[in-house]
């Protein structure tokens, strides 16, 4: 049986990424463009998540026009990332996120994991 790299695949009702502190996301800071910067700061409520992400909901009031660098489809071009490694880029983000707001042993780290391998498994 031959293993694939897993498929990035984001799961319902998480919102890590959505979790903008500048002082714990110095990385997405330094990659984005001045023009970027100004909006992403704009964004960060006062307790450090972003000012559209709906807690109650657990999910983005603006997911439909929210700028690009809140698209994973735009990390390859952010952090220079080749297409062929985006995935598994992608997955190691949001890993680190939902580590880092949730802890590496919560729910949402264990659904965003089994997320993955279903994926893999899919091509199985």
């Amino acid at each position: 049986m031959n293993k694939q790299s897993p498929s990035w695949r984001c799961i319902h009702h998480c919102g890590a990424c959505c979790r903008l502190c500048p002082e714990e996301r110095g990385e997405a800071l330094a990659a984005l463009s001045e023009e970027q910067r100004v909006t992403y700061l704009s964004m960060v409520g006062d307790d450090g998540w972003c000012i559209h992400y709906d807690s109650g909901g657990q999910r983005c009031t603006i997911y439909a026009e929210r700028p690009d660098f809140c698209r994973v489809s735009e990390l390859g071009t952010l952090f220079d990332v080749p297409p062929d490694e985006l995935d598994s880029f992608a997955i190691s983000c949001c890993r680190q996120q939902i580590r880092a707001t949730y802890g590496g042993r919560s729910g949402v780290m264990r659904r965003f994991d089994r997320a993955q391998r279903t994926e893999v498994d899919r091509h199985d």
